[in-house]
């Protein structure tokens, strides 16, 4: 991590950061499970303390930690994630029909997808790349394709939600005391 990032800045250690808080930035960042090792050495801190620290957010319902490998792994807490994309959107200064337009953009790029392809999932557009006789270029493609595909569907559902609970994750919205 003290590699220049392509911005010229230099990685989190140079920035002065503490070791806890560069294991804060590296466990959220986290987009499948990894090892308490993987994210000491990415926070460039030591193994002990980088448990410590996944513990207390492993507690604070930030990561979930899954011990059923050979190795402990710690991964994000995807529906506080989803939640807070959901609360980003809303935050973020669009209007629900903006929001609306957008989703109906992705789900035309999927249809089409469908239609070009014949396909009615990621999964399957990427078998077809044994079934067919494709040169390189093609086969890139409709991988490209199917991860961007993949993509989208996660992205449905999160503004589906944020549109759904539009008036429910207003900033300012009176809500029912969440104790009674």
């Amino acid at each position: 991590m003290t590699e220049e990032t392509p911005d010229g800045t230099t990685g989190l250690r140079d920035r002065q950061t503490t070791g806890e808080d560069r294991v804060r930035m590296v466990a959220r960042q986290l987009s499948e499970p990894k090892t308490a090792n993987w994210i000491a050495s990415e926070a460039e801190w030591s193994h002990e303390p980088t448990k410590r620290v996944l513990r207390r957010l492993v507690n604070d319902g930030v990561l979930r930690q899954d011990d059923s490998g050979t190795h402990t792994t710690y991964y994000p807490d995807y529906r506080q994630q989803a939640m807070q994309e959901a609360m980003r959107l809303r935050d973020g200064g669009r209007t629900v029909e903006e929001l609306t337009d957008r989703l109906a953009e992705m789900k035309g790029q999927i249809r089409d997808w469908e239609e070009e392809f014949e396909v009615e999932s990621p999964n399957q557009l990427r078998a077809t790349l044994a079934d067919e006789n494709l040169g390189p270029a093609e086969e890139a493609r409709r991988r490209d394709i199917a991860r961007e595909w993949t993509h989208l569907q996660r992205r449905i559902q999160i503004v589906g939600f944020a549109i759904r609970e539009w008036d429910f994750l207003a900033p300012n919205a009176e809500h029912a005391d969440a104790r009674s």
